[in-house]
């Protein structure tokens, strides 16, 4: 509903505090829809805010390298962050409001209350990252409480973060729709990440294999989730063997609602995903399927 030809032509005003927020918040008016980011923002934000402009009247993105959600030797310090530049694609983006606190502002004491994303939580990127998702969770709904959103969009290249936090909001009876949208990939296809910066060329090269993966298992789909998985699995196979690797910390096939592996005749929506290192960087993709 927002036209960015002509909401482009303002710079948003920019919160640093909960209190500047709840300020700028009240100015705003009509359907307000919430695009939250950790900054760098790339392509695949520009996705996310399109789809949020299409749902709303005012468009609201926080920029929150979040520490709740960084374990031990994870890239926290390194995560890269440059706000002006942020701010220069949310203008060009039609935004109307940013909202980016410091961590001190965003958690002013021990967090001693967290989200527990329970079963859900604890496989696939919850199970390689320890309380990764609470972390997330925590911080979303900080978010909501803050900032109000009548909508939230989420990239569906995090597909089990979107899935727990639709399920979060139903659980906790949020008032806040969650709309997802679809991944974004750089035209080698890669999927659109803010950690690509970290990929040398020769990386990179290799890990395309993820997205040829998941593009092999998806061709496979008729074969049901045993052919699905093998033609997938033989990609990164080869590409374990590559210059340089790809290690894969998981390649699975779950039930799009729950998030449990499927068994051999299931039937209905699935996800196909996939987390790998390549040198020092970590990534994740994904490929929603209907058997």
């Amino acid at each position: 509903m927002i036209d960015p030809a002509e909401s482009s032509r303002t710079t948003p005003a920019v919160a640093r505090t909960p209190e500047e927020l709840a300020v700028l918040r009240s100015r705003l008016e009509g359907r307000v829809a919430l695009v939250p980011t950790m900054g760098a923002l790339h392509g695949g934000h520009r996705a996310l805010m399109s789809t949020a402009r299409e749902q709303a009247d005012a468009l609201v993105v926080s920029v929150f390298v979040n520490p709740l959600q960084f374990g031990p030797g994870e890239d926290y310090e390194s995560y890269p962050r440059d706000l002006d530049a942020d701010l220069a694609v949310c203008t060009e983006e039609g935004a109307s409001l940013v909202f980016a606190p410091s961590v001190e502002d965003m958690y002013p004491g021990e967090q001693i209350v967290r989200v527990d994303p329970g079963a859900m939580g604890r496989v696939l990127e919850g199970e390689f990252r320890p309380g990764f998702f609470s972390g997330v969770l925590t911080v979303v709904n900080k978010l909501f409480n803050l900032v109000r959103p009548d909508v939230a969009v989420f990239g569906q290249k995090d597909a089990q973060q979107l899935a727990l936090v639709r399920r979060m909001a139903r659980d906790l009876n949020m008032p806040v729709a969650v709309t997802a949208a679809p991944t974004m990939r750089d035209p080698d296809n890669l999927a659109s990440s803010s950690r690509n910066a970290y990929l040398s060329p020769k990386e990179r090269r290799s890990a395309l294999a993820l997205s040829r993966s998941l593009l092999a298992g998806a061709d496979a789909s008729v074969t049901g989730p045993v052919g699905i998985l093998s033609a997938a699995r033989a990609v990164l196979d080869e590409a374990a063997a590559g210059d340089p690797p790809v290690t894969v910390d998981y390649l699975s096939l779950v039930d799009a609602h729950t998030f449990a592996e499927v068994p051999n005749d299931f039937r209905g929506d699935a996800v196909l995903l996939v987390a790998a290192r390549v040198g020092q960087t970590r990534l994740i993709d994904n490929v929603p399927l209907t058997l």
